[in-house]
C-alpha cells in the first residue's frame, strides 16, 4: 500500500508551475469563450434545442453533491468516534465533502462578485436583462441579486469538485468520473440555463477546490 502521508501531502514538492498553468489556461479557455463562443451558443440553444426536458432533467444530477457531502461528513465523524482512525476510504470520503462544500461556499461568492448576466430571464418579479430576452450580455460586479448570478456555474462546480478529488485519489475509474461532469454541462448548455464559459469556470473552480482540499488534508 502507498504511503498515506506522501498520498495525502497531494504532492508538495510539485513544482508551482502547475497550478500556475491550470490557472492560466483556465483564464484563457474562459476568455475565449465570453469572447466568441458564449452568445452564438446560447442563441442557437435558444432557437435549436429549445429547453427539451431530458436536458432539464441532467441538471438534476448536480442537486446530489452537497447532501451527500454532508451525510459523508456525519458517516466520518461516527466513524472517527468509534475507532479513532480512519481508513483510506473514509478520508477519500471527508476529502470528497471538504471539497464539495468548499467549493459551493466559493461560488456562491464568486457569483455575487462577477454578476454576471444570465443567457435567459429566469427572474420574473422584476425581470433580468439577459442575452435572449433583452439582447443585454456582460458583467455588472456586485450588483447583486438573482438575476445577475450567473458565473461561475454552480452546478458544474459542485459536480466536479468531489469528482475532482476522486480522480486523484482513486484513478482507476477515472473514464466513469466524466460522465456526470459532462451530462450536467450537456444539460445545462441545452437547457440554454448557462452559457459555456460559466461552465468553464465551474469546472476550473470545482478542480481547484479539490486541490486545495487534497493540499490540506
Amino acid at each position: 500500500m502507498a504511503d498515506l502521508g506522501g498520498e495525502w501531502g497531494y504532492r508538495r514538492s510539485t513544482s508551482w508551475r502547475t497550478p500556475v498553468a491550470a490557472g492560466v489556461s483556465g483564464i484563457v479557455l474562459i476568455g475565449l469563450s465570453i469572447a466568441f463562443a458564449d452568445r452564438p451558443l446560447a442563441t442557437y440553444s435558444h432557437d435549436v434545442i429549445r429547453h427539451p426536458e431530458w436536458a432539464k432533467l441532467l441538471t438534476k444530477l448536480a442537486v446530489l453533491p452537497d447532501p451527500l457531502a454532508l451525510v459523508a461528513l456525519l458517516v466520518v465523524a461516527v466513524l472517527y468516534f468509534r475507532q479513532r482512525f480512519l481508513s483510506r476510504a473514509a478520508r477519500i470520503a471527508a476529502a470528497t465533502a471538504f471539497a464539495t462544500l468548499l467549493a459551493t461556499f466559493l461560488v456562491i461568492v464568486l457569483k455575487v462578485a462577477f454578476g454576471r448576466l444570465w443567457p435567459e430571464t429566469w427572474v420574473h418579479t422584476p425581470p433580468n436583462p439577459s442575452w435572449i430576452n433583452t439582447h443585454q450580455y456582460g458583467f455588472l460586479p456586485f450588483h447583486g441579486g438573482l438575476g445577475y448570478e450567473s458565473f461561475p456555474s454552480g452546478h458544474t462546480t459542485r459536480v466536479t469538485a468531489p469528482f475532482a478529488v476522486l480522480w486523484q485519489r482513486v484513478p482507476r475509474y477515472r473514464a466513469l468520473y466524466v460522465v456526470p461532469i459532462v451530462l450536467v454541462i450537456v444539460g445545462l448548455l441545452a437547457s440554454d440555463y448557462h452559457f459555456l464559459g460559466d461552465c468553464l469556470a465551474g469546472l476550473y473552480l470545482g478542480a481547484g477546490s479539490a486541490a486545495v482540499i487534497l493540499a490540506l488534508m
